[in-house]
């Protein structure tokens, strides 16, 4: 009997993979995946079979996966972690009898965070902009509430050619609750070549350098820019040298 790893490959470069994802691809009779996100894994996957499909063709890919998995050994792969905009949840809700393992991998948020300082050191959520299966209305409600509740906020997908305004819209939404001083870190490519870090606050940020490619993270009422970083506090008591 076959078997379906789903593994989150991480942000793209092969260094930030970790050691089962690579474990797992490396064992597996197919490899299955987006076109771009092959090319990211193309050294791991020589002499493999590999069945790809273009953007749109995630339900084709998954169901191609799961019947491929009935008899050999298939993976998967989705950027980032799978189980997070990922590839996971639909494996999930189309399997019947087959075999399945989820195998995590480093996604946006924390990746971009890795760049940005410590934006997200307290209670924060990810929130797409993408509207093609959440509606808009329904997005800025979750953007106005997370924004009530203090929660940092990672924005996923912020901006396409298709929606260029909804990223200024929720940054307007998230400005009834924040000071303009609030930190926002724009990360476009993390850790991945092409990689861009952009590190302004809600009065300064432009909302304009921002794409398909980028994450967007916006501080809590208490995260400040230190030394060019974002520190988002835990809320240690802490003492300085010289103090009693």
């Amino acid at each position: 009997m076959g078997k379906l790893y789903v593994v989150g490959i991480g942000p793209g470069g092969l260094e930030h993979m970790t050691i089962k994802a690579k474990e797992v691809i490396l064992n597996s009779e197919i490899i299955v995946g987006y076109t771009k996100y092959i090319k990211l894994i193309e050294p791991l996957i020589e002499g493999k079979e590999v069945y790809a499909t273009g953007m749109k063709g995630e339900v084709e890919r998954c169901k191609k996966a799961l019947e491929l998995s009935k008899n050999k050994t298939v993976a998967i792969v989705s950027t980032g972690d799978s189980g997070i905009y990922g590839m996971a949840g639909l494996i999930y809700e189309l399997k019947k009898d087959e075999q399945i393992e989820v195998i995590p991998g480093l996604t946006a948020a924390t990746a971009a965070a890795s760049l940005l300082g410590s934006p997200l050191m307290h209670d924060n959520c990810n929130i797409s902009l993408s509207d093609l299966m959440t509606p808009y209305e329904k997005i800025k409600k979750r953007v106005d509430m997370a924004s009530d509740a203090d929660f940092v906020i990672s924005l996923y997908n912020p901006r396409s050619n298709g929606r260029p305004e909804y990223l200024k819209e929720c940054l307007d939404i998230i400005k009834k609750y924040r000071k303009g001083t609030t930190p926002v870190g724009l990360v476009k490519n993390a850790l991945r070549a092409g990689e861009e870090v952009i590190i302004s606050t809600l009065d300064t940020f432009d909302y304009q350098n921002s794409d398909m490619l980028s994450i967007v993270i916006i501080g809590n009422s208490q995260s400040y820019i230190k030394d060019g970083k974002i520190v988002t506090p835990r809320g240690y008591s802490i003492k300085y040298e010289g103090e009693v």
